[in-house]
């Protein structure tokens, strides 16, 4: 019987800054029945070089990539609001931060999973510290080689961390054929460990096709309006999209059942005793 997923909303930067526009995203996240939220961290100062901050980037918050990234970065204050929120209403949340100095931040609030966003795989001393949390850590393949993947795995076998693989393509919107799902297979084959699947495609079906290769994390970017600003507004679901998604999967989970031959459901019976009435059996 396939197992049903992890189901990780991805909030990541579609706040916009607004701690509003993430409560609602939290809600709709609970309302869809997902298992938890998840969100990206950042010491700009590390993960960006001052001469692209300075450069020119329009934006609601000014004329500068740096204003631009800052308008979309949350601090304590902020996290720590959302930490509660997320334990009132019972949802699990999480980050992928992409610097040590995030990954220091994010330790305060006890979570229970870190994430390896594709962009950090290559980054071999910081997969070490994430590693030394002995947190269970999803491992997004996007942009990877196998060599890249090849390290990641060992450095978190040999640290004995749980971890997970999540197949990616780090497009966004990505392309229906470029999502090459077998490689979930392959990946399972080929590391002997569980693979999820963080998709970033339009629409629900090829995440349900993930699914049905008995993935154990499906991960979604979420939005309330995907025509609003932001890069990864368009490759998300929507509240109506989410709800198709989940109750399909909760659907598809069900239909799947056991491998049974020769089995006769109650339901059945009778019919059978009615349609075969004009049969004489030996």
């Amino acid at each position: 019987m396939l197992k049903k997923p992890y189901l990780i909303a991805e909030i990541g930067i579609n706040h916009n800054g607004s701690l509003e526009i993430t409560k609602k995203l939290i809600k709709n996240a609970k309302e869809a029945k997902f298992d938890a939220v998840k969100f990206q961290k950042r010491d700009l100062n590390l993960v960006y070089s001052q001469e692209l901050l300075e450069s020119h980037r329009e934006s609601p918050w000014g004329t500068t990539q740096r204003e631009q990234k800052e308008g979309l970065e949350f601090g304590k204050e902020q996290y720590d609001e959302i930490n509660n929120f997320c334990k009132d209403i019972k949802i699990e949340w999480f980050a992928s931060a992409w610097d040590i100095n995030s990954l220091k931040f994010l330790d305060q609030y006890n979570l229970n999973y870190n994430k390896i966003a594709s962009a950090m795989i290559v980054d071999k001393g910081f997969l070490k510290e994430v590693a030394k949390r002995k947190k269970h850590t999803f491992i997004s393949t996007g942009m990877s080689t196998l060599k890249d993947i090849e390290d990641a795995v060992g450095i978190f076998q040999d640290i004995q961390c749980s971890f997970e693989l999540m197949h990616c393509v780090s497009t966004y919107p990505m392309k229906v054929e470029d999502a090459n799902l077998l490689t979930i297979n392959s990946l399972k084959n080929k590391f002997k460990c569980d693979v999820g699947y963080s998709g970033h495609e339009n629409g629900v079906a090829v995440s349900l096709a993930a699914f049905s290769l008995n993935i154990s994390s499906l991960e979604r970017h979420i939005t309330l309006d995907r025509t609003m600003y932001g890069s990864d507004q368009a490759a998300s679901l929507e509240l109506k999209g989410m709800k198709n998604l989940t109750d399909s999967l909760f659907k598809m989970h069900k239909a799947y059942g056991e491998e049974k031959i020769g089995y006769i459901t109650e339901e059945e019976k009778p019919i059978a005793k009615k349609l075969r009435a004009h049969i004489k059996l030996n």
